[in-house]
């Protein structure tokens, strides 16, 4: 039995799976890479293979409530196309392991930027991969985020023309961090001015990722294509162009000078522009304000990398990664400005 991974008590939890009739003999458990904010562990042993995930040490009400919030988004998605971990069980006791968590089935595939499968380097799998990360996200489209509790008819009118205040009062929640004394780009007054200059933005409401990009992915290691998509805590309701906007912000430019925020660059993935033409035709939708919502993803996501940067002025993260993510977010506000660029 394994007991040394911080934040998940062995003991603890196979007394709780053997409750729930889950595997039996001892546990192991396999930290796993994930994001910055929850703890990820792969849960092992006999008859019983699942991933765990929960809220970070030392969580607040607000990161238990978003694991289990995560937890529901996996339950919404169990009636989609959209590959992800299905959910196997949800523990609301935060007695169990001093938090709640939730588990997960555990997906057979790698991520490519960390551990990259046989077939990376052949060019024709790796367009046929390019195109996956489309058809993976496209299925999402089709999920009513009203139907299933992620929006409201209130928040249909406007929602476009909401997004430059909800992402720049997101930037001044960052004032509470000592140290940190504001974005410091002028390009983010740009990018704002161009984004509040569109005053009708075509909008088709439904579901989205909120943090679509190739790292947050798993693909098969025999086959060329997404396993399932995974970190789904930013999940919410809005216009699915975004996702396809924000993994453009992350891709190889046609350009050839790279932004830091590109997640992977490898010869033969498909370019931009026929991620685009695919999106279009598998997904249905419009794409006429695609370079509106291409300039609002850079806005979102430079100002969620900000933040980052922000807790490192406040000793909250290690300076060297809080310089890392403020140069991509200025880059990012950049970027938003030269869209034609993809």
């Amino acid at each position: 039995m394994t007991t040394s991974v911080p934040g998940v008590d062995a003991v603890a939890l196979t007394s709780w799976l053997d409750g729930m009739g889950c595997g039996q003999g001892d546990v192991t458990l396999i930290p796993l890479a994930g994001g910055t904010q929850n703890i990820v562990v792969r849960v092992m042993r006999e008859g019983f293979d699942a991933v765990l995930r929960r809220p970070p040490l030392h969580a607040t009400p607000e990161h238990q409530a978003s694991i289990l919030r995560e937890a529901g988004i996996l339950e919404i998605l169990s009636q989609s196309d959209v590959p992800h971990p299905r959910l196997l069980h949800v523990c609301a006791d935060e007695s169990v392991i001093g938090s709640a968590f939730f588990l997960m089935i555990t997906i057979e595939g790698v991520g490519i930027t960390t551990e990259p499968p046989p077939w990376v380097d052949d060019p024709e799998a790796l367009r046929a991969l390019s195109l996956s990360f489309v058809d993976a996200i496209a299925p999402l489209a089709q999920v009513d985020g009203i139907a299933v509790g992620l929006g409201s008819q209130d928040r249909v009118a406007g929602w476009p023309q909401r997004q430059v205040d909800r992402w720049l009062g997101q930037l001044e929640r960052y004032e509470r961090f000592e140290g940190w004394q504001g974005a410091e780009s002028a390009s983010l007054d740009d990018l704002v001015a161009l984004l509040r200059s569109r005053e009708h933005v075509s909008f088709q409401p439904g579901m989205i990722h909120g943090d679509y990009h190739v790292a947050n992915t798993l693909v098969s290691r025999t086959h060329p294509q997404v396993a399932a998509i995974i970190d789904w805590e930013l999940a919410t309701f809005g216009d699915p162009l975004l996702d396809l906007a924000e993994l453009l912000a992350t891709w190889p430019r046609k350009s050839g000078r790279n932004s830091p925020t590109v997640v992977f660059a490898a010869p033969g993935l498909a370019t931009a522009q026929e991620l685009v033409a695919h999106y279009e035709q598998v997904s249905a939708r419009s794409i006429e304000d695609l370079d509106w919502y291409y300039a609002l993803a850079c806005l979102r996501l430079g100002v969620l990398l900000e933040g980052t940067h922000a807790r490192a002025k406040a000793g909250l993260v290690e300076q060297d990664v809080g310089m890392e993510f403020r140069a991509k977010a200025h880059a990012l506000f950049d970027q938003g400005l030269r869209h034609w660029d993809w």
